[in-house]
């Protein structure tokens, strides 16, 4: 007389399943709900941290530890772009930099984190164009639910993506004026930027991005090196 062999435990999820688990989906309005609040958070964190800085500075001046700064320069042009790399460019405001700073580098790990994702059991890229497609039209969906408006390069190592209503912009405004409005809107343009340079940095590509904005419009300048 056979005796069937006691049910074992259940048997484990394949490696397959672990490695490409089920997408989880979420609202659309949350990820703009999230970037309102990260600015805020942001803000006030980069402002408690230069304090606190500012305060060791004091210190060390007056210990006589390091010689005193020097005295700050008149600035000339208030709207001058910025670029992605944590330096602003000359002329441009930079009471704000160190929360544009931080929200890059959050963009940074996200765009890398996400281009890791939608990369999964594709073919490695060849070619630095396509690379840059791959950036307009399935980063740009996967993040902003569209594809790029428009794709220009001078084919050494500059690329212009536009976008002609650019989602975490679109409905900016400011009771005080335009300029103003603007201002606000490149603060939530750095996260976006942080997002395009961690994913050229996860294709291998060290690139440069620099926002510029015209309401609702937004055209990142790419900057990449030139291939040998």
């Amino acid at each position: 007389m056979s005796i069937s062999a006691a049910p074992g435990p259940s048997v484990a999820p394949s490696l397959a399943a672990l490695a490409d688990p089920q997408p989880r989906l979420m609202d659309a309005a949350a990820m703009d709900y999230f970037l309102i609040e990260a600015v805020q958070a942001l803000r006030q964190s980069s402002a408690v941290a230069d304090a606190r800085a500012k305060k060791v500075e004091d210190e060390m001046i007056e210990a006589g530890l390091i010689p005193p700064p020097p005295p700050p320069q008149v600035k000339v042009k208030k709207d001058a772009p910025r670029d992605s790399m944590g330096g602003a460019v000359p002329g441009a405001e930079d009471d704000e930099e160190g929360l544009r700073a931080r929200l890059e580098a959050i963009g940074l790990h996200v765009g890398a984190n996400i281009t890791e994702r939608l990369c999964h059991g594709r073919a490695a890229f060849t070619d630095t164009l396509d690379i840059v497609k791959f950036i307009c039209k399935d980063l740009w969906s996967a993040c902003w639910d569209k594809q790029v408006d428009n794709l220009r390069t001078n084919h050494r190592g500059v690329y212009v993506l536009q976008d002609n209503s650019f989602k975490p912009i679109a409905r900016i405004s400011s009771w005080e004026s335009r300029s103003d409005a603007t201002k606000r809107a490149r603060l939530y343009a750095a996260m976006p930027a942080g997002i395009i340079r961690g994913a050229l940095a996860r294709m291998g590509l060290n690139g440069t991005i620099v926002p510029e904005i015209n309401l609702p419009q937004c055209t990142f300048q790419v900057k990449l090196p030139k291939s040998p």
